[in-house]
């Protein structure tokens, strides 16, 4: 039972509670509790199987959901949800897996048009019923009518992190065949792609039989879908599919790339074998009825006079004639990062406070910290002004006195007002070690109205970072529609630098402006924006995803060490920034050179 699963559960139970009206206390609880499932780096199945008194430690977890916890874990099922199921139909949960559309908008259609279904919301969306109704309009209304006519396999894409939770124990419980060889994920998991339609498997074995056996057995199986004697698939409870294939060892290599792919990837790559009279399966490569190669990938691309491509690259967007000539990037690792540049504490949204943020980062072996809490505007986060954030400087500085580790830096997440002024004012925001602007609100600009806003911004000269820069959500907000060759082409002029955003339901930007970014020469940040200090773990999904963008460690300015980030952040203000020489000499001090 993973966290990813305990954390499905109880968000439908949410969502089912709010579409039903009921108590906003309990939907917030089990939304909490959700969260703190999806989040925990431990395994929560574990801890109510042997410490089940811990459960009432976690983040939002009392003594009703620390039992319902157990009973998931027990029964694979959670009793209450069932019961709610039955009172709300079937369809508005899918309806809800449309980007924009939420429980409060889906409560909405079902209470005043009467949409039950995909088809109801079809209707009365060529009625011209749904703009009409008060916090929709035509906007929303032209959205809804383009996510109905998307292709379905979107929405039934997943996070890449949930994946992982999913994939890896799953992986974990087939390696436990007997018989088996290797066994790895292939496919856009492999890629990590920002999210994954279905998984993958690979193995080798000496009999297919077992393996098979164990596969199938996986307890979180809800349905056989082929089982055949080197094939066999299934569905998971979360709706995910997964393939295993069983493959000879000397045909792994070859398996292991053509069902990484991608499809494009792999027809370029293809094409040249043809060029040098080479076919290439996923049986191996093979000189007319000869197989040459095919045990390894490396032994595939060294057929063909290349290097090893890395997966997250194979997307046909350049890595071959990068390979040709010699010029694949050395893509940035997780064990460079050096620090966090987007944190939030419970002086705004945060759930721990910066002591318990600042000791976690230290456990990581983090260099340097950075707080950087919401400003007013964002009200539902609890934003502090420029007396929260003197208090707050005076925190930190005490912090970076007594000589812990890691050293803090004092910043904030300002908002982008939808003008492109910034909610903080100029005094405070000179006064901070880092300034993070983001948009939180007017999502729904048009394109021209949010690149003047986005590039006014930028032009700030107490800006640092460009945080999330689309805003998009994964399978719930599309991104913000901006001109982002001009929006870059300003941060370029004005030395800001991109944040990629590990969160799992962001990861923003994607991999294709990543790239365009550092085309433009941006350097980038790599953050968690961690609202607790189980959020640290997403700097890993933040790596991954600036990987699939081609990101070097050069290129990302958390992997340097402080004094390095410290002028690389500062040095477009020498001398044009009232307070930064003074800021910079301070934080020196404290840290060393």
């Amino acid at each position: 039972m993973e966290n990813a699963e305990i954390a499905r559960l109880f968000r439908e139970m949410a969502d089912l509670l709010e579409i039903e009206g009921a108590n906003p206390f309990r939907v917030r609880a089990y939304r909490t509790a959700s969260r703190t499932a999806d989040t925990h780096p431990e395994s929560l199945a574990e801890m109510a199987r042997h410490h089940p008194d811990q459960l009432t430690e976690l983040p939002g977890i009392g003594e009703d959901l620390a039992q319902k916890i157990e009973e998931i874990v027990r029964t694979g099922k959670l009793a209450a949800l069932k019961e709610v199921s039955r009172r709300t139909p079937t369809g508005l949960l899918e309806l809800m897996r449309l980007p924009g559309l939420g429980p409060k908008k889906a409560k909405v259609l079902f209470d005043r048009l009467g949409v039950r279904n995909r088809s109801d919301l079809s209707r009365a969306l060529k009625a011209g019923k749904v703009g009409k109704l008060r916090g929709f309009g035509p906007k929303t209304e032209a959205r809804l009518g383009e996510a109905l006519a998307a292709p379905r396999e979107a929405e039934r894409r997943m996070p890449l992190p949930t994946a992982t939770q999913y994939g890896e124990a799953l992986l974990e419980w087939i390696k436990e065949a007997p018989g088996i060889g290797e066994a790895e994920i292939a496919g856009s998991f492999r890629r990590r792609k920002d999210t994954v339609g279905d998984l993958d498997i690979l193995v080798t074995a000496h009999d297919s039989g077992p393996v098979i056996k164990r596969f199938l057995a996986y307890p979180e199986r809800a349905e056989t879908l082929a089982e055949g004697t080197t094939r066999a698939a299934m569905r998971l409870n979360a709706g995910l599919q997964v393939d295993m294939r069983v493959l000879e060892r000397e045909s792994y290599g070859a398996g292991l790339y053509y069902f990484t792919g991608s499809k494009a990837h792999n027809i370029a790559l293809r094409r040249l074998g043809q060029e040098r009279g080479l076919k290439i399966n996923e049986y191996g490569v093979w000189r007319g009825e000869k197989r040459v190669a095919g045990r390894t990938e490396k032994e595939v691309v060294e057929a063909l006079g290349l290097p090893v491509i890395p997966p997250e690259l194979r997307e046909d967007r350049g890595e071959i004639a990068a390979a040709q000539a010699g010029k694949l990037p050395k893509l940035v690792e997780l064990k460079q990062i050096r620090g966090d540049l987007q944190t939030h504490t419970t002086s705004s949204d945060g759930r721990d406070t910066l002591a318990q943020m600042a000791k976690a980062a230290g456990e990581r072996g983090y260099q340097y910290f950075a707080i950087t809490d919401h400003t007013p505007a964002v009200r539902v986060a609890g934003g502090l002004d420029s007396a929260g954030f003197r208090r707050q400087r005076a925190a930190i500085d005490h912090w970076n006195q007594a000589a812990h580790p890691p050293t803090l830096l004092a910043g904030a997440e300002v908002d982008i007002l939808p003008d492109g002024s910034l909610d903080l004012d100029d005094e405070t925001l000179a006064a901070l070690d880092l300034v993070v602007i983001s948009t939180h609100s007017a999502l729904t600009l048009s394109r021209r109205e949010q690149t003047r806003r986005l590039v006014r911004a930028l032009q700030h000269p107490s800006v640092d970072i460009l945080g999330h820069p689309t805003a998009r959500l994964l399978g719930k907000r599309p991104p913000i529609q901006a001109d982002f060759e001009e929006v870059f082409r300003v941060a370029a002029d004005h030395g800001v630098i991109i944040e990629v955003n590990g969160q799992p339901e962001r990861l923003d930007p994607d991999d294709v402006l990543i790239q365009a970014a550092l085309g433009h020469g941006l350097q980038l940040a790599i953050s968690t924006d961690a609202h607790g200090t189980e959020e640290l773990g997403f700097m890993r999904w933040g790596v991954d995803q600036a990987r699939r963008g081609w990101a070097t460690a050069a290129s990302v300015v958390n992997t340097r060490p402080l004094p390095a980030l410290l002028a690389l952040l500062h040095q477009k203000r020498a001398g044009g920034r009232k307070g930064t020489s003074k800021r910079k000499k301070r934080v020196l001090r404290e840290v060393g050179p």
